[in-house]
């Protein structure tokens, strides 16, 4: 089972594991699949998007996840809630542009480990997307997520794991991105996965289930913009 940590009583009719209403939730239809990883998830307290927030759902897919809501914890191990060591743990980065001239036709590496010297290495040059042993994954605003980087220096002491997405965000127009190249919590975790070794089946969950939060979502807009359409339309004579 997943680890449900630092969980807060849901508002309303909402589900009290996802916290999304009843139109929305995926709860009984979502299966937990088992990683070798172990991904540990930190929740921004006022991460606002409770409708389309997908950390909770692959919290509840990822069957070897830990998720903590807050804004700071004294390292890693407390974060997590058992012993860990830093060397072996990687933190979903995104970085700045990088100022760095590229010869023609490079292309970056889809995912990679980023050093202390900034210098980037893909994943297969490091050798390294078999020895990690967890993924720590900010969840909030793309502001809430850099604070929680600032708050919590211990993550500057693991690997950095920089994503390069093969797609765009299954967002669209739902939502708004600061950065063309930014995905949802669950979308980054998918990518993450996939270069590092799981097997397909997990980051296949992962995308499914937000395609299908996603499509409810639409669903409940056309809905309610049918019923406003309706009620603002002028009644007919006999």
């Amino acid at each position: 089972m997943s680890e449900k940590s630092d969980v807060k009583e849901p508002i309303d009719d909402t589900c009290a594991t996802c916290f999304k209403e009843p139109a929305l939730c995926l709860c009984a239809v979502v299966k937990a699949i088992p990683t070798r990883l172990h991904v540990l998830f930190l929740q921004h307290p006022q991460e606002p998007d409770k409708t389309l927030g997908s950390a909770r759902l692959a919290h509840s897919i990822l069957k070897n996840s830990t998720l903590r809501v807050g804004l700071s914890w004294p390292n890693l191990a407390k974060a997590l809630g058992r012993p860990a060591e830093n060397a072996k743990w990687g933190v979903l980065y995104l970085g700045g542009r990088s100022q760095e001239k590229r010869p023609p036709g490079y292309r970056a590496p889809r995912l990679a480990i980023k050093a202390k010297n900034e210098k980037i290495f893909s994943a297969m040059e490091t050798g390294q997307q078999g020895g990690l042993e967890g993924l720590v994954v900010l969840d909030g605003t793309w502001s809430q997520a850099k604070t929680l980087w600032w708050r919590n220096a211990w993550l500057l002491k693991l690997n950095r794991i920089v994503i390069t997405p093969e797609r765009k965000s299954m967002y669209g127009d739902l939502r708004r991105e600061p950065r063309r190249e930014c995905l949802s919590t669950i979308e980054s975790v998918a990518e993450a996965l996939d270069v590092l070794g799981e097997k397909p089946e997990a980051a296949a969950a992962l995308r499914t289930s937000f395609s299908e939060l996603l499509k409810r979502f639409r669903g409940v807009l056309q809905k309610a913009r049918a019923s406003k359409s309706s009620k603002s339309a002028p009644a007919q004579e006999a």
